[in-house]
């Protein structure tokens, strides 16, 4: 089967032949991919930032948001057949350890990673678990919701924390109106109470956010901070979603966060530089978030399935994945670049 590769750090990915998986174990799950997500992390990938954190063996499949159609099931699956349209959980996990017991599959002490450390989804076929594997509503298309499996599953994870943590009429600062940022935006519109002010550089970005719920967007231009101020008389935000945390994210994020207040991190990329006097005394909060579980994938896409969460994509064909990464690293990308097998 076709594979997108990579072969080296800091080097081009490669399009080449592999053997197609094959079922190993009673609860494997053979799918065949209908989308596969492009997503900066694969950027980071090839910068050599997850080299020493995955240890994976090169060459190995990239590519870790993916959904399709059930190929093939091991004898002990009975949650899917094939046919089925699914979506997976970005980890593989073991449904034995004490995160797992929780339902809090993303601690998993035994997981593996497709795409990360192990082969992934920018191939014809995927190889994962049955307990990854959510079916998905039949009004949905795998290449339409497949960057929901990660982005998407970030984005809910993170924004369901803000719901449980604010009360209505809380204000809630969203940091990126990109891939992961307008799915979140739609989240925190369909489970929360919170009035959804949104920063981004880019103005076409922030009319994307307006365009799918956001009460309020702002460029951020140098006077966001001040503009934010203003809005909440001078108190700051409840909640920061900070889906950016590089280029002086942070920075900004915390000076418009109210006493008491509760800053998310999912971008990643610089340090938090506070001093620690300033934390204590404010009894501010930071919050880091990977991923979701499960239950969470669950959730999302019954969100999905009501119309209350989409996806903005663009589709290119897999032979197509350099133009892919190329357009998603110059910021060429509203919402999700997807791969089409």
């Amino acid at each position: 089967m076709r594979a997108v590769q990579v072969v080296g750090y800091h080097s081009k990915l490669e399009m080449t032949e592999i053997p197609a998986p094959s079922i190993e174990g009673p609860f494997d799950v053979i799918v065949r991919i209908g989308g596969a997500g492009v997503c900066r992390t694969d950027i980071h990938i090839l910068e050599g930032q997850w080299e020493e954190k995955s240890g994976v063996t090169l060459p190995y499949t990239i590519g870790h948001e993916n959904a399709g159609w059930v190929e093939a099931v091991g004898d002990a699956v009975r949650n899917v057949t094939v046919g089925d349209k699914v979506i997976l959980h970005p980890l593989v996990t073991c449904g034995l350890c004490r995160a797992c017991r929780f339902g809090d599959d993303v601690h998993c002490e035994n997981s593996e990673f497709p795409g990360i450390d192990r082969n992934g989804g920018y191939a014809e076929y995927l190889r994962t678990t049955a307990r990854s594997v959510v079916k998905i509503d039949d009004s949905l298309e795998p290449a339409d919701v497949a960057a929901l499996a990660d982005a998407g599953l970030t984005a809910y994870h993170a924004a369901a924390k803000v719901a449980r943590d604010t009360r209505p009429g809380d204000t809630c600062v969203v940091v990126g109106a990109g891939g992961l940022g307008h799915i979140g935006i739609q989240v925190l519109k369909a489970i929360s109470g919170v009035k959804v002010v949104v920063l981004d550089r880019n103005p076409d970005a922030i009319a994307l956010a307006l365009n799918i719920g956001a009460d309020r967007g702002i460029v951020a231009d140098g006077n966001h901070v001040k503009e934010v101020l203003e809005l909440t008389d001078g108190h700051g935000a409840e909640a920061v979603l900070d889906f950016v945390g590089e280029g002086g994210a942070t920075r900004d994020g915390v000076a418009m966060l109210r006493r008491a207040g509760n800053y998310y991190v999912v971008g990643y990329g610089e340090n938090i530089d506070i001093p620690t006097i300033d934390v204590i005394s404010t009894e501010i909060n930071f919050i880091g978030n990977l991923v979701g579980s499960y239950n969470d994938l669950q959730e999302l896409m019954a969100l999905a399935a009501n119309g209350q969460v989409s996806l903005h994509t663009t589709k290119y064909p897999l032979d197509d994945f350099q133009q892919a990464l190329d357009d998603l690293d110059a910021g060429r990308v509203r919402g999700r670049a997807i791969l089409v097998p």
